[in-house]
């Protein structure tokens, strides 16, 4: 029997689907983390990652000496000036990591259902039969039948490059392990993951001190901004604590994916995903197109695992070996940023606006109350952007916490500080540390326009925010634009209509 009408409603017009999509100055407003690397470190590379829609620039510290990321560095800052686009960099740093020690560099082979063995013994030379790792107390820490993943890039189910073994006796300080899969393993040095086994190593190695003590010394640095990477089952368990601590949430699902079972990865993003959005920190998520490290295209599965990370509600996706090591760093972050656009359309702002007013609850704080009222208001005259001005960039992150369907220009406005010995402006931190949140695009005014106004409004700042969103695109003629600042020592929401 045929039905006259469609049983359930029609979420997306199929028409649409075949519409081509459309290039804009912000291809997407859910932002893009590159990691720099062999492959993307050049002023060309990484000035044409920034055109195709990279906002933070990953510093992965678990390789490479510090001299060849502060290379990378100095080139990025060259490419940030000529292309004149904003980049926050982003500095990973090494944590309790073990690791396979392969001093010879050769690559080694291992075959299914033979045996190697692991031990602390790191003058020993790496072989089919034997691995040194960095870690003396692991044969403590496991038992027959524990597994451990072993590799570069840590198993998906279908790599040859990590090993799935299983640990058949512990001798000493040596483990025995069964070899589950045949893998190559090529390089330096492997990771190495025992599934849900508590490691007792520092989480901050001496390493990360040493750059934290320098931050703190640092002036301006110690603003710097700490993000937790959740990796393990321990971290799942800790989760409220640590989003409480930290200033965002970085969801590590090529490791993740190893100590839960396959099926549970999904509802750990869903709810990690929900509760950042609630209290309006940064969720990142990792590992989405894994095949683009070789291949021009993602796999279906991956454009789709994207577009859902989009609609759960993540702030950014983070690219790894895609960009690292891969053969088509541009046209990853390119291909991403398209898929989450298309994403964010469809995305159902309206229901998360409701959740998050009802998760703050009553009364609102006043700050809480203006950002809300701004994306209601926003929402309902269909405003092109919203413009914020804000010092501490606290008003914008607000802002964009409720999930406006539009992009937020945040105008930094620098303050004047000193330390009694010079004077400094800040700015250039709070516009750089909002690249990594949903929807927001910061830009910088110039420091002689104050962000309060004694007026009823401050027009000449106005004026070049509302020029830099026609510069953009973002803003046409007729557009309505939602603007949110302070006049005197209150907040103020207004609606403007532009002319020609």
């Amino acid at each position: 029997m045929q039905s006259t009408h469609l049983l359930i409603e029609e979420p997306v017009r199929m028409a649409s689907i075949l519409e081509p999509s459309k290039p804009s100055f912000f291809p997407a407003m859910t932002k893009i983390v590159g990691t720099l690397g062999p492959k993307s470190r050049s002023v060309e590379i990484i000035s044409r990652c920034l055109e195709a829609g990279m906002s933070v620039a990953r510093f992965d510290f678990s390789w490479g000496e510090t001299e060849f990321h502060q290379e990378t560095l100095n080139n990025m800052k060259v490419a940030i000036k000529s292309t004149k686009k904003l980049c926050a960099v982003m500095l990973d740093t090494v944590g309790p990591e073990l690791q396979v020690v392969n001093k010879t560099e050769h690559p080694i082979s291992l075959k299914a259902d033979s045996l190697v063995v692991l031990t602390p013994d790191q003058n020993k030379e790496a072989t089919s039969n034997l691995l040194p790792i960095n870690f003396g107390g692991l044969s403590k820490a496991v038992k027959t039948g524990d597994a451990i993943f072993i590799g570069q890039y840590l198993f998906t189910g279908s790599e040859t490059t990590s090993v799935w073994l299983e640990v058949t006796e512990v001798s000493g300080d040596d483990v025995v392990c069964l070899i589950k899969n045949s893998a190559t393993l090529s390089g330096q040095l492997y990771t190495l993951h025992v599934s849900q086994i508590r490691i007792d190593l520092p989480t901050l190695t001496d390493k990360d001190k040493e750059a934290r003590n320098y931050l703190s010394k640092l002036g301006d640095l110690n603003q710097t901004q700490i993000f937790a990477k959740i990796e393990n089952v321990e971290g799942l368990t800790h989760f409220d604590e640590i989003l409480q601590e930290a200033d965002g949430i970085i969801l590590s699902r090529g490791n993740l994916g190893i100590d839960l079972p396959p099926e549970k990865v999904f509802l750990f993003q869903k709810a990690a995903v929900y509760k950042c959005n609630m209290v309006g920190k940064p969720a990142v998520v990792t590992r989405v197109v894994d095949s683009m490290t070789d291949n021009l295209r993602p796999t279906r599965a991956e454009a789709t695992d994207v577009a859902n990370a989009v609609l759960d509600g993540c702030d950014a996706i983070l690219l790894g070996a895609e960009t690292l090591r891969g053969l088509y760093p541009v046209e990853t972050i390119s291909i991403v940023g398209k898929i989450c656009a298309e994403a964010e359309k469809v995305s159902n702002h309206d229901l998360h606006f409701k959740k998050t007013v009802k998760y703050v609850g009553e009364p609102m704080t006043h700050l809480e109350s203006i950002a809300s009222s701004a994306v209601r208001a926003a929402i309902k005259v269909k405003a092109s952007v919203i413009i914020c001005f804000t010092s501490s960039g606290r008003a914008a992150r607000l802002i964009a916490k409720y999930r406006p369907t539009m992009p937020v220009i945040s105008v930094v406005v620098p303050r004047l500080k000193t330390n009694q010995l010079r004077w400094t402006f800040t700015g250039a931190f709070e516009a750089r540390q909002s690249l990594i949140v949903r929807s927001l695009f910061p830009t910088l005014a110039d420091p002689r326009h104050p962000a309060e106004s004694t007026g009823g409004t401050n027009e000449s700042i106005l004026k070049v925010a509302l020029d830099h969103g026609k510069a953009t695109g973002l803003i046409k003629p007729h557009d309505r634009i939602v603007v949110c600042q302070k006049v005197g020592d209150a907040s103020v929401v207004k609606i403007i209509e532009l002319e020609d």
